[in-house]
């Protein structure tokens, strides 16, 4: 008997395990809704970057993916939810990519020049989101605002940690302004830049950066 118990438990965790897998499993209609929020979130980013959040309605959202107005409330709650979550997923994309990049470097050394690399990537891709943060952050909601500020600040805070180790015994105030310092020079691209920069951009941009950072 306690064979067949074991053997009995072992059935059903095989089949749990493979009903949560099938669970987890993306269908196509999953697929699509997933593909069309992303598509509202990239013309979102494009509109509120060219026309201010305040001159976006939810119908020329929902037109700039060939859908109605009201089909875009099956995705968002209204336009602030749109704003949300783009400035929201944003910042939480940079601070789980930075957390990788420290997590795959072999030193400190090696994590600033990566994570220099990495956000002049985030810079040199995303303009319209640096736009409508600079712009239209204000615009969040009080709590939406308050976890973007508390994701910079995370942000900012895996840059100090490297710097720390690269630059033992400066003071963290030091170091954070030297973070910040990088950033303003990153972000000020969509500002600065043509809208194709050329290749020469980037290793300007990144030799500019580590300069500041005092790791050249």
């Amino acid at each position: 008997m306690p064979e067949v118990a074991s053997e009995g438990r072992a059935e059903a965790a095989t089949e749990g395990a493979l009903q949560t897998a099938a669970e987890a499993a993306p269908t196509p209609r999953s697929r699509a809704k997933a593909d069309r929020r992303q598509a509202l979130l990239g013309a979102a980013a494009t509109l509120f970057a060219r026309s201010g959040y305040n001159g976006v309605s939810i119908e020329d959202l929902g037109a700039a993916v060939g859908v109605s107005g009201p089909a875009v409330y099956r995705h968002f709650s209204g336009k602030p939810a749109v704003l949300a979550a783009l400035l929201v997923e944003v910042s939480e994309t940079l601070v789980a990519g930075g957390r990788q990049v420290i997590d795959r470097a072999p030193d400190a050394a090696a994590a600033l020049r990566e994570l220099v690399r990495f956000h002049t990537d985030f810079a040199l891709s995303n303009p319209d989101v640096i736009r409508v943060q600079d712009r239209d952050l204000d615009s969040l909601a009080t709590g939406d605002r308050h976890r973007v500020r508390a994701l910079q600040r995370a942000y900012v805070e895996l840059w100090v940690s490297v710097l720390g180790q690269v630059h033992p015994g400066v003071d963290a105030a030091l170091l954070r302004i030297r973070a910040q310092a990088t950033f303003g020079l990153l972000n000020s691209t969509p500002h600065t830049l043509p809208a194709s920069p050329s290749g020469a951009v980037r290793p300007l941009l990144e030799e500019m950066a580590l300069a500041a950072l005092g790791a050249s």
